[in-house]
Formats: structure tokens, sequence, C-alpha cells
């Protein structure tokens, strides 16, 4: 008995190290890829010391097997937060992008396009157990999954704002319960002001674009709500916009507070910044992401205007004194202006700026051309004139009367 148990313990020189069947998770990682996410899946945790992402430049993953509960990133307790600066998260199938579960995760995704991900019953955002999504200028477009938005269990809820979700294709296997790009089970609840949903297709029985289902299962549509070009399996069938199911004896609600006022071509989605051309050579990761240019501090220390944005001045938001010839408002040049700053960039953050000044504030919106000319509220923090925005633009002190 001895000599068999010797010979079963020892181990088999000639056999291969089984590949794992999911890639292993770096738990709480602190350094990131060219991109500004963490190069590998990734498992996060209220212990962790990053809890910021910047990112500057696409990431891409690739696939794996499809065996086992896989995420690119896994938040399991804590608050985290990426700020996509307009760059996506892109594939890969066969697997979750964002994973968040448990009541003390809070997940907040702003200025981001997620892309390319999903199939079967893997979803590009799953929320589970309480979990917190507050999401903000948001794209998801052309994924394949069950659906792009999973919700489940009592407590976990999406609160999300300037959201579309465009050219999505429900995988093989959606039913009636599942919509083409948000599904919610057991409870939780979905808020939306302000969404595009457009050429969405369901898979199988589904019906709707969006489905609240059973035990509490709650949808708010709240603002401006486009729904254009959705269809059902065939391709030609219209899709419902929503629709609810029963799941253990109670039906889930959708409450349609919409405004059916939506400007011409729908709200305004703020400018994403244009992505520059990608070398051939392929980035290798980089143990921390690359800097951000600062113009706002450089702004500051040249001139005493100070700038302040809800995520950092390195968060993406770029600042620029301007002369009379950068206004050009003859009107505002013969107004006698006291200075003027161009702000663009990650500007839907939240961005104020104060000039060690006296005057009133003018707002020229980078959105119209011209610049369309406004009056912008004013406050007084430190003998300061102080103005907050959201949009890019050209912010203006002008003279009290």
């Amino acid at each position: 008995c001895l000599l068999l148990f010797c010979i079963l313990a020892a181990p088999v020189q000639s056999q291969a190290t089984p590949v794992p069947t999911v890639p292993p998770q770096m738990i709480n990682p602190t350094t990131v890829a060219d991109c500004g996410l963490p190069a590998t899946t990734s498992r996060f945790t209220s212990a962790a010391s990053v809890t910021t992402f910047n990112m500057t430049a696409d990431c891409t993953y690739h696939s794996w097997s499809a065996t086992g509960i896989q995420a690119v990133l896994h938040f399991a307790s804590g608050e985290f937060t990426i700020n996509g600066n307009g760059h996506s998260i892109i594939g890969p199938p066969h697997t979750i992008a964002i994973f968040a579960q448990g009541s003390s995760t809070v997940v907040n995704l702003n200025n981001l396009i997620i892309r390319q991900v999903g199939t079967a019953n893997r979803y590009p955002i799953s929320l589970w157990q309480g979990a917190t999504l507050r999401g903000r200028n948001l794209i998801l477009r052309g994924n394949s999954a069950r659906t792009v938005l999973a919700l489940q269990h009592s407590g976990t809820r999406a609160i999300l704002e300037n959201v579309q979700f465009l050219d999505n294709r429900q995988s093989a296997g959606g039913t009636v319960s599942d919509g083409s790009v948000i599904s919610t089970f057991i409870g939780p609840t979905v808020t939306i002001t302000n969404g595009i949903f457009r050429r969405n297709r369901n898979s199988g029985s589904g019906t709707s674009v969006i489905t609240a289902g059973g035990l509490g299962a709650a949808v708010t549509l709240m603002g401006c709500m486009t729904f254009e070009d959705n269809v059902r399996a065939d391709g030609s069938t219209a899709a419902a916009d929503y629709s609810t199911y029963t799941s253990g004896g109670n039906a889930g609600t959708v409450t349609d507070s919409s405004t059916g006022l939506c400007p011409a071509g729908g709200f305004r989605f703020p400018q994403f910044p244009q992505k520059k051309s990608k070398k051939t050579a392929t980035p290798r990761p980089s143990p921390t992401a690359r800097p951000l240019a600062t113009t706002c501090i450089d702004l500051h220390q040249a001139t005493g205007i100070v700038v302040r944005a809800t995520y950092g001045l390195a968060s993406g938001v770029q600042c620029q004194r301007l002369g009379g010839g950068g206004i050009g408002v003859q009107a505002i040049v013969d107004g006698g202006f006291i200075d003027a700053v161009d702000i663009w960039g990650y500007v839907e953050q939240g961005v104020e700026v104060c000039f060690p000044q006296a005057g009133e504030l003018l707002f020229l919106d980078a959105r119209t051309m011209p610049r369309a000319i406004a009056p912008l509220a004013a406050t007084v923090v430190n003998g300061m004139t102080c103005g907050a925005v959201e949009t890019p633009g050209s912010i203006v002190l002008m003279p009290l009367p």
C-alpha cells in the first residue's frame, strides 16, 4: 500500500501543464496599459488603492475560453470610476465587459463607449446583488449578447443619463423575458434620463427593446427618449419600446415620464474627442497611464485664472486663454471684455472657471456654428467671479454695468 501511495503521489513529469480555462485575474492592480485600463482581466475590492481610471485610447481585449464566469473588469466591493474620455472598451466575445456585484459596490462610467462585446449568456454590463451603476454619456453599440445591460436581484440599480444603444443584436436564445438591450430580473430598478435606442434587434421570442420582470423590477424613462428602427428576430417586425413580464406571481413595471418634446435630431450628446490614427506598432503595457495634457493647470500658473473639474484637471479637460481674435465676436470685443477662456475636451463632467476680477459672464457655445452667445450664471467665491459649464465653449468675463 505504501508503495502504491508513493507511486500515485509522484508527479508525472511527462504531462504538460494544463491551460487554465479562465485567465488568472489580477487582484486590485496598480498598473494599467497604455489605454488607461488594466491590460488583462482584473478583480477589484474596497481594498484597491487605484479607484479612478482615465482612458487615453481605445482598450481592446481578446477572447478566451467560454467556460466559467468571466469579466474584463469585475468590481466586488467599493466605489470605482472609469472616465472614458470618448474612448472605447472593445470586445472580447464570450465574456462580460463590466461586472459589478454587492450592495457596497458602485461603478461610475463617464463619456465611454462599449462595443463588440458578448455572446450567448454573456452581457456587456452585468449587475448583481445590489450593485449600483451610474452612467453618464454612454454609447453601447455593435454588441451581440442575450441583452446589453442585465440587472438581477433586489436593490440592484442603474442610473443612466445621456445613453445610446445602437446596432446591438440579441444573440440566439433570447426569450420573451429578454429585452434586446435592457433586461431586469428579480427586483432591480433602472432610471434613464435622455436615451436613444436605434437599430437594435431581438432574437428568439424576444419582442421589446427594454423589459422589466417580476418581483418589484421597475424601469423609469425621463427626458428625451428616442426609439427608432428596432426590430424583432425576423428583421422587419417592429419591436416594442418596452414591456413587462410576470415572474413569481409579480409583474415588473415601466413608467414612461419622458417629455416627448425632443429637439430635432434628438437631444445633444457631448462631442467625444477625435481619435488620432494609431501607429502600426502595437503599444506595450506601461506601468502607469500616459499623462494627459494639463493645460488648465498651466493656465492658472500663467494668469491666476482658477479652473476646477469634477474628476480633476488631468481627466481630459483642456483650457486656453483667448484674446479678441480668439473670441471672434466684434460686439464682445467692442464691449471691453476683461478676459476669456476656451474650454474643451472632457467638459461634460462639470468644469468651473474663476476669474480674479469682478464682472459678468457670457458663454459662447462651441456646439453651434457660429457659436451661440448666452449669459452664464456667475457666483463670487473668495472675491473671484466663477461660472460652471458642462459643454465645450468659451467663457468671457465682461465689465459690470
